[in-house]
């Protein structure tokens, strides 16, 4: 982790400042995250999203850390305390009972497991993010940094572990996603042709409580949402077993961003094996990292300059164009020409918009500004793409990530997305990982 100095008192509004010079809004996003706060950990949003979320949690923990590092402790301690046995950490963890939320526990039925949760995960930030806090902590407290790290490291090592034996039982070097949910970009048109090659089944009738918040021109189809629920239900069925999930989905992806965040936790976490003093754990972590590198290789596409996902069932790269395929800058998998293709397509994209980095090519045929993750501007994947771009060197690009991310944060509050081509805010309010990354660009840290 590096700490740099942005020029972030030059985007619009910021004349607005308290008596320290913050901006307002630094204070305010401090609020956000206290409001959100159900002891323990943090809701992405008040009714639209009421639980724990896997990736969300290490994205808040880093705001956390701007102002309290003890709570941002806690919030990655309490999503490892809903583990499974078998090293995985479901998506959602369903702490305390909500009906705003859809599928929600009873939906799920995950009860005789350790946590009442989903029964998929997400991408496994939790590796990166447990460095950031090192590095965060160790500058007061380096024994302190180390007795945290020591609690959580096996528990990350078992999560991870779980990733390579339930999603890589061929040993490629690469996982798969088995739901689209697992990627965190749930509509990415990465997902159109493979989710929609399979029959929908005769699923139970059901209502969204998602649109009673936000626009449905903004939120993934039903037709969509019937393909997520048949792969929930067949899941269900197989009791969530991982062994059975792998070969039964007929949906299964190599996710760019499940891949590259895991290769860059693997990073992180040979760091701190070897901080702790674990020779054998980072002799198994070397492993994972050359046979992942060398595979990241197969998902280059040359004629594009991109990477792409790659459909597992078809062994076909998908054809879409996403964010997603600048996340190998943040994992550093990428060689310099690569690198340098991607920050040429990336000027390419911002150009076409106001505000980058939208979630699909903006000259794609299926961009929509508004649409989830099919062209809106989404905070967290801004934070890690200009995170890579400056280990790769491209520092006035990244920089230009940034200051678009403060400056539509400044103007239209800390919603959930943005429209990339007006730079207003969409889905949920006071969104908590937009409150916390803003407050982790404003305390100068990068990843």
């Amino acid at each position: 982790m590096v700490r740099i100095r942005l020029r972030s008192y030059g985007v619009r509004n910021y004349i607005n400042l308290n008596s320290t010079g913050r901006p307002l809004l630094h204070e305010h996003s401090i609020e956000v995250l206290k409001q959100n706060d159900f002891g323990g950990y943090t809701v992405p949003a008040l009714g639209l999203y009421p639980f724990q979320w896997n990736w969300d949690a290490g994205f808040i923990a880093a705001g956390w850390a701007a102002f309290d590092v003890d709570r941002a402790w806690e919030e990655m301690e309490t999503l490892f305390s809903g583990q499974w046995a078998d090293g995985m950490i479901p998506s959602i963890l369903f702490w305390k009972a909500s009906d705003t939320y859809f599928p929600g526990p009873e939906i799920w039925g995950t009860k005789e497991n350790p946590s009442n949760s989903t029964g998929i995960t997400q991408p496994p930030i939790a590796g990166v993010i447990v460095r950031y806090l090192y590095d965060c902590t160790a500058r007061t407290n380096r024994r302190l940094a180390q007795q945290k790290v020591s609690k959580l490291f096996p528990k990350i090592l078992a999560y991870h572990r779980w990733w390579y034996k339930a999603r890589d039982p061929l040993n490629t070097g690469l996982v798969a996603i088995i739901h689209p949910w697992e990627s965190g970009m749930d509509n990415s048109p990465a997902w159109d042709e493979a989710l929609h090659a399979f029959p929908v089944d005769d699923i139970p009738p059901y209502e969204r409580e998602d649109l009673k918040h936000v626009n449905a021109s903004m939120r993934p189809s039903k037709d969509t949402y019937d393909h997520y629920l048949t792969l929930l239900y067949r899941f269900k069925a197989a009791n969530y077993d991982p062994e059975k999930l792998y070969w039964m989905s007929p949906f299964r992806m190599t996710d760019l961003c499940t891949n590259s965040v895991l290769f860059r936790a693997n990073r992180d976490m040979r760091f701190l094996a070897r901080m702790l003093g674990k020779k054998e754990e980072v002799r198994e972590i070397n492993t994972w990292l050359r046979k992942g590198k060398e595979r990241f290789q197969w998902l280059w596409d040359m004629d594009s300059g991109l990477f792409k996902c790659e459909n597992q069932l078809t062994g076909k790269l998908s054809s879409a164009r996403i964010s997603g395929a600048f996340l190998p800058l943040f994992a550093g998998v990428a060689s310099q020409d690569q690198a340098a293709a991607l920050a040429s397509n990336l000027k390419l994209w911002i150009d076409e918009v106001k505000f980058g980095v939208p979630s699909a090519d903006p000259a794609g045929p299926v961009f929509d500004p508004v649409k989830y993750w099919s062209g809106p501007l989404w905070i967290n994947i801004n934070w890690m793409i200009s995170s890579g771009l400056r280990h790769y060197g491209y520092n006035e690009l990244a920089e230009k990530i940034e200051m678009d991310s403060l400056t539509v944060i400044s103007e239209s509050g800390l919603r959930e997305y943005f429209n990339p081509r007006t730079g207003e805010g969409a889905g949920g309010e006071s969104f908590s990982w937009t409150a916390a990354l803003y407050l982790a660009w404003l305390d100068g840290e990068v990843l």
